[in-house]
């Protein structure tokens, strides 16, 4: 059994050691703020989509697809949460296309992020081009440039996963709870894993910092307005903490499996939980209170509908 395959039994095997009252407290402390960040980010979607300034600003539509993107994460990492806290195992194409939905989204974030960071560079450094070049129909392609490269990485994990030989299993039904950990089934798929998952956050992190370092250059210019740059500066350091937080989640798995070899089961659990809040959930709804209370054209509508 490979390291990989004996962590993910590790975590099943100290689900069930976890009491019925305690399990029902740990799914409870989970889904209630996933519940909560849900309607927050549902109904930051929902404004958006209201008015038409919002459908036609290249910005918005940008914040609206990472809004998406970060809400399905979320419902859809939840789910898999609830199935393993119930103890409930999936046969392996279930578990596949859960996990391959959760990491088409996951992808499409960190690229959403290096876009409006881009956007928010030629706004400030080419400010007569903008219109020109971060236009409707260009920010429309870009977006669908953006599921095409996270689509891809999925049918690529897809193609390695059929290198496993199913074949020699009883059967399709796994043994282990169903997690990412639990799909990377042979050694191409974890090589894959990691060579794509690096390569995303370490560009990502180059474009995000070039275009700051590139706003602050543009700030001692005396040509340029102050303020903007000020407001577009504290943007892209927002977008940088975000990328931060989505580069937890490519540590998670090494983290959980070097945890899990040094602490009991039932301890290793709790911690596992209390990493899946901080990592997973709560930094799904960071754009919504971000943009919400920033954004003077957003806030008045979101708390309209937040409120009624």
């Amino acid at each position: 059994m490979s390291f990989v395959n004996w962590s993910a039994a590790n975590v099943s095997v100290g689900l069930q050691h976890q009491g019925v009252l305690e399990r029902v407290l740990f799914a409870t402390l989970t889904t209630l703020p996933c519940c909560v960040f849900l309607f927050i980010n549902g109904t930051m979607l929902f404004t958006l989509r209201s008015k038409s300034v919002f459908r036609e600003t290249s910005r918005y539509i940008f914040l609206c697809n990472l809004l998406f993107a970060d809400t399905g994460q979320m419902a859809l990492s939840q789910i898999l949460y609830i199935i393993a806290a119930s103890r409930v195992t999936l046969m392996y194409p279930l578990c596949g296309f859960l996990n391959m939905l959760t990491i088409l989204v996951t992808t499409v974030s960190p690229l959403t992020l290096v876009l409006m960071s881009l956007g928010r560079y030629v706004a400030v450094c080419y400010p007569l081009r903008h219109t020109a070049i971060v236009s409707i129909r260009n920010t429309w392609v870009v977006i669908a440039a953006v599921w095409a490269i996270s689509s891809l990485n999925v049918l690529t994990r897809v193609l390695l996963l059929l290198e496993f030989t199913f074949e020699q299993l009883q059967s399709l039904q796994m043994k282990d709870l169903c997690s990412e950990i639990a799909m990377l089934l042979g050694s191409n798929s974890a090589k894959f894993n990691k060579v794509f998952t690096s390569f995303l956050f370490i560009s990502s992190s180059v474009v995000i910092t070039s275009t700051y370092i590139s706003v602050m250059v543009a700030a001692r210019s005396a040509s340029t307005e102050k303020t903007s740059v000020h407001k577009v500066r504290k943007t892209l350091l927002l977008h940088l903490v975000q990328l931060s937080l989505s580069l937890c989640l490519t540590i998670y798995s090494s983290l959980l499996i070097s945890l899990s070899r040094v602490l009991q089961r039932i301890v290793f659990v709790r911690i596992q939980i209390f990493l899946y809040i901080s990592i997973f959930i709560f930094p799904r709804c960071l754009s919504s209170l971000i943009y919400g209370i920033r954004d003077q054209s957003i806030r008045p509508v979101l708390v309209y509908y937040l409120c009624c």
